[in-house]
């Protein structure tokens, strides 16, 4: 599966760089494919090992911040990997012709 999520802490005035930044490095670390732009960012793999750093990612920004806004979008699909590369390659070849 692959999970494109935002969290945004709440409560914690403007400037939520660093707050993101935790939630990614819990994402990096994680040795799962990932991907982050100015938006979301995504990973990818199974549903339980997905979720769980979703989860510690949230966890990651909540241990500083009040409150945490989650916003998720998953492509559920067995048996499909390189989901993230893939789809990519493939818009990418439609859009050259």
């Amino acid at each position: 599966m692959i999970v494109a999520f935002s969290i945004t802490p709440l409560g914690v005035g403007e400037d939520v760089g660093e707050y993101v930044a935790d939630a990614v490095r819990v994402v990096r670390e994680s040795g799962l494919p990932n991907h982050t732009d100015a938006m979301f960012t995504s990973v990818e793999g199974e549903w339980d090992e997905v979720m769980d750093v979703v989860r510690r990612a949230v966890a990651a920004v909540e241990s500083r911040a009040p409150r945490v806004s989650l916003v998720l979008k998953a492509d559920i699909r067995p048996g499909v990997t390189n989901g993230l590369q893939s789809k990519v390659e493939t818009l990418e070849r439609h859009l050259s012709t």
